[in-house]
């Protein structure tokens, strides 16, 4: 089937990799400027400076009950490592905060607050997430608990743990022996220049792939994350040389200097992030890089064209025993962006004419028996919203020369449709 027109993709220029690139920069630098990534990632500056050290704190009470907590410090040191000398200093009073704080003598109260304090942190962030990938919802308090306890508890454990046994393997006398051999030596040298970027490649897509509450790709999540990575990592070198060459702020701001050159790395560290989120969705949906807007507004005829041809489709297929539609399916086949989709689904979802067969594939099928359903119900989806308020008075709309005109056009249309189920459209 034929892409619309208005939203087809060039596929020439797709090929050509520098047009492709250069169309994704305009993108991305448009979605900074007007799309809200950059006061996405202010509000977040704002949430890290409430939340880090509660954050710290619950990490640190759990990698000390398995003893590794003392690799704390080393990690904090890498993520500010641009700061220089003055990162050292913020690490070193975090770790005397975090210190100070008794999580047994917190008390209930005081424990659940440390725990909400966190979780809302987490709760930005997907939020931040769920907006890059324009997610409609985000997850139920049951999920949101479950996820992010997981991430909370066992994440840091899993991480520090695996850290503490490669650094012990690298100790032993047989890993002494092949690193003395080459090229293994070398090898071994390389592997330690590389393995900070892979580290915060990994955590990079490990963010992008579980936050967000929609499907992510893992090869897109890679992609998102090998920019961002590098891109955190160039921007790192670069706000060092910064702050070496800026001793003028110091003098000017004093002792909030510090404080000042924490809050700028932080921003930038959750821009580049955001950036990379943006960069996930747009490989996972290059059609997207060429939409006008975030949102897709339809018409009512395209939509109630769309409405009736995929829910032609959606019956078909389970007419015929194949495996049911997705949405990523029904946006290759119709090439259409995957937000007209999911409008379309929706209206359809919510008049319970479809619903998900299985919740992992997203796959649709009808909600009842194909000659249970009727093609005027379909059009009385599309043509109406459950959303409508219900707060206009419709005598005040009511003109008799108008009122006349819609009920003859309400009644052409039932009669068109009359007896007419959707397993006669599919057998016709």
């Amino acid at each position: 089937m034929k892409s619309w027109p208005w939203v087809s993709i060039d596929q020439s220029s797709l090929r050509n990799r520098f047009a492709y690139v250069k169309a994704l920069i305009k993108r991305l630098i448009r979605d900074i400027q007007e799309g809200g990534l950059d006061y996405r990632a202010m509000s977040l500056v704002y949430t890290t400076l409430l939340s880090l050290t509660p954050l710290l704190a619950v990490s640190f009470s759990v990698l000390a009950a398995f003893g590794v907590h003392n690799q704390m410090e080393p990690l904090l040191l890498e993520l500010v490592a641009p700061l220089g000398q003055q990162g050292r200093e913020i690490v070193n009073r975090i770790i005397g905060f975090v210190s100070n704080i008794r999580v047994g003598v917190l008390g209930f109260v005081g424990f659940a607050m440390l725990f909400y304090t966190v979780l809302s942190l987490l709760q930005k962030i997907e939020e931040a997430f769920n907006y890059v990938w324009r997610a409609k919802k985000s997850r139920s308090f049951h999920r949101r608990f479950s996820d992010y306890l997981s991430v909370l508890l066992v994440g840091p454990v899993l991480v520090f743990s695996a850290l503490g046994l490669i650094a012990s393997m690298a100790s032993t006398e047989i890993a002494q022996i092949i690193i003395s051999q080459e090229p293994f030596g070398t090898l071994y040298y390389l592997l330690g220049l590389i393995l900070p970027y892979l580290l915060i490649i990994g955590a990079f897509t490990f963010a992008y792939r579980f936050l967000p509450n929609t499907h992510v790709n893992f090869r897109s999540a890679l992609v998102g994350g090998i920019v961002a990575g590098i891109g955190w990592r160039g921007a790192g070198w670069l706000f060092a040389e910064f702050v070496a060459s800026s001793a003028r702020y110091a003098a000017i701001y004093s002792g909030f200097a510090i404080l000042i050159v924490f809050m700028i790395w932080i921003y930038v560290s959750w821009l580049i992030l955001l950036i990379g989120a943006q960069i996930s969705v747009y490989h996972q949906h290059p059609r997207y890089i060429h939409l006008a807007e975030r949102d897709v507004k339809l018409s009512y005829q395209l939509f109630e064209h769309l409405g009736f041809l995929i829910m032609y489709l959606i019956a078909e297929h389970f007419h015929q025993g194949k495996k049911p539609w997705t949405t990523d399916a029904l946006s290759q086949h119709l090439g259409l962006p995957d937000l007209m989709i999911e409008k379309i689904l929706d209206a359809l979802k919510t008049r319970n004419l479809i619903l998900v067969a299985v919740e992992g594939d997203q796959g649709f099928v009808p909600a009842r028996d194909l000659s249970a359903i009727t093609v005027s119900e379909i059009l009385e989806a599309m043509r109406t919203s459950p959303a409508e308020t219900s707060s206009i008075d419709k005598n005040t709309l009511s003109v008799p020369a108008v009122d006349h005109l819609l009920e003859r056009l309400h009644t052409c249309g039932a009669q068109a449709t009359e007896g007419l189920s959707l397993k006669d459209l599919v057998d016709a």
